[in-house]
């Protein structure tokens, strides 16, 4: 990585969201820069470009990855949860165990391959209570506080808001946790999302940030064009609480990921340029911030 910002020379910041196993690129992401900022999304659980790849197929092989994508597009998410139990079933160990070893072995080579400094906070298929091993020095972990970076403050915003994949019953699981009880909230097809949150506890997040420069978060702020997948055909879930805050602070960027092909990847709401980083998953290429 380049040297530490040194008197007027321009800062320069490579951010990267839904790295979703691609070590390869991680590793030259921060290539030219500061620093390296991740959004979140480490772990890949199932590639919806290619249903061969992730921890799923691993288990379930291609064809029901097929089955469970399919499901999942027409929303059919209770007959999702029910293919995906039965698939469970023929599981002799402990379905947490399992999950917990494949995580494991994606994050040890995708924290092995961040760049020094990287400022990182969790997406929502993310583990916090793992982060706390794997995480070396030279990689910082913010979840609702902020760092200055070349004379900008950043504030980062981790994890995801509910979903209807995943069951309302299950309680949220908080970055304090372990990583069984991450692993316990398991998303329509089998899927873990250990890091979806109420929407009270977020918004607590995003106050506590407070005004910044740089507004970092994994989703993205609550406004249609920003929240829908033009490939998966439906709205993700967006921020409210992000939108308000980006209105009422005015920073002069709020930067996500989260959805893979937005309808815009890019706006200004107020002062603030909205950007969707990128799928870095699909294109291993990180998006670039100078001042």
């Amino acid at each position: 990585m380049a040297s530490p910002r040194v008197g007027n020379r321009t800062a320069r910041v490579h951010v990267v969201s839904d790295v979703h196993g691609n070590v390869r690129g991680l590793a030259r992401a921060g290539d030219g820069a500061d620093a390296l900022i991740c959004l979140g999304d480490l772990i890949l659980f199932l590639d919806y470009a290619d249903h061969s790849r992730g921890i799923f197929p691993d288990l379930f092989g291609k064809e029901n990855a097929d089955r469970i994508v399919a499901l999942r597009t027409a929303r059919r998410f209770e007959e999702a949860r029910a293919f995906g139990a039965r698939l469970w079933a023929g599981v002799e160990e402990d379905r947490a165990a399992v999950l917990e070893r494949a995580v494991r072995k994606q994050y040890a080579e995708l924290f092995a391959a961040f760049p020094t400094p990287t400022y990182a906070t969790y997406g929502n298929v993310d583990m916090p209570p793992l982060w706390r091993e794997y995480a070396r020095e030279g990689t910082t972990v913010l979840d609702g506080e902020r760092v200055e970076i070349g004379g900008w403050t950043f504030g980062f915003v981790g994890g995801g808001l509910r979903t209807p994949m995943l069951p309302q019953a299950l309680s949220s699981v908080r970055a304090g946790g372990t990583p069984t009880q991450a692993l316990s909230s398991v998303r329509a097809g089998g899927t873990p999302i250990p890091y979806e949150i109420d929407d009270e506890e977020y918004a607590a997040k995003i106050e506590a940030v407070g005004e910044v420069d740089v507004l970092c978060a994994h989703i993205p702020p609550e406004v249609p064009e920003l929240v829908y997948d033009t490939a998966a055909r439906r709205f993700e879930r967006g921020s409210r609480a992000l939108l308000e805050a980006i209105r009422r602070t005015r920073p002069r960027y709020a930067l996500f990921g989260h959805v893979h092909q937005p309808l815009v990847r890019r706006m200004r709401i107020g002062a603030t340029e909205c950007v969707n980083v990128g799928h870095f998953a699909g294109t291993g290429r990180p998006w670039v911030l100078e001042w």
